[in-house]
């Protein structure tokens, strides 16, 4: 049972740090490095950890507990929450709707989703990450966070996936201000090309943001003239998440 409390200590501490050394972990726990090394090993042989893919000294969590995640979710009172008022919108605009989570300051994290009936439609699968910095679902979160965090996070550097991606903190820091004041988020082909999405923020008791929920949808359909409806029923949609949330 020792080794087992070890084994979640260190995973707990990952999440806490990542990307994180093992010589970081030693530091932190004060045990020898072989012990440390070998658990760092054993969860990542069970997916619970990886190697970060830029530096593989780093290690960060796996996709093992990205898809837990979303499971133990599914149970939450947010979910519970989020899943009527997420197909009465799917079924208004005829879209796929999602439901993502932050995970910390690194991505967001799909927890649910409605699918559209259209044969062209844009797919999710739960538990898929993706970039704060380039999506509707992370500017809408970012947008709502206190000015620490959103200067924590501009800090550091942003990977471009496009010619849309936002890479400059100044240029985000602007977008984000406007996502403030419209209460909706816009991606158009910032991060995976062909694909669009608005999104608006879920918010705790104390306007936090605790998820967004995204309409996305193919570029193809994508109609400029309809961006301030679609806006409109994304934030209608999150407030109501909202208050049933809080209930």
């Amino acid at each position: 049972m020792k080794s087992v409390t070890r084994s979640l200590r260190i995973l707990e501490a990952v999440a806490q740090h990542q990307p994180v050394t093992v010589g970081e972990l030693t530091k932190l726990f004060g045990l020898p490095k072989s012990t440390v090394q070998r658990t760092l090993v054993t969860l990542n042989e069970a997916g619970w950890l990886r190697a970060n893919r830029k530096d593989t000294t780093r290690w960060e969590i796996g996709a093992r507990v990205l898809a837990v995640r979303p499971a133990a979710l599914q149970g939450s009172s947010l979910f519970a929450a989020a899943r009527e008022p997420m197909i009465r919108l799917r079924d208004t605009v005829n879209e796929t709707i999602h439901l993502s989570v932050p995970d910390a300051l690194h991505s967001m994290v799909v927890v649910d989703r409605v699918d559209c009936d259209h044969p062209v439609r844009t797919f999710h699968p739960i538990g898929d990450t993706s970039p704060l910095h380039a999506t509707a679902a992370g500017h809408a979160i970012l947008a709502h966070l206190p000015r620490p965090a959103v200067d924590e996070f501009a800090s550091g550097t942003f990977e471009g996936y496009g010619e849309q991606t936002i890479t400059d903190p100044k240029e985000l820091r602007t977008e984000l201000q406007r996502v403030r004041e419209r209460g909706y988020a816009v991606n158009h082909n910032q991060y995976l090309q062909g694909i669009c999405a608005i999104a608006a923020p879920v918010l705790d008791g104390d306007d936090a943001p605790l998820a967004a929920v995204a309409i996305s949808l193919p570029d193809s359909r994508f109609e400029p003239r309809r961006l301030a409806e679609l806006g409109r029923l994304v934030t209608e949609t999150a407030a109501e998440i909202t208050a049933r949330h809080l209930r």
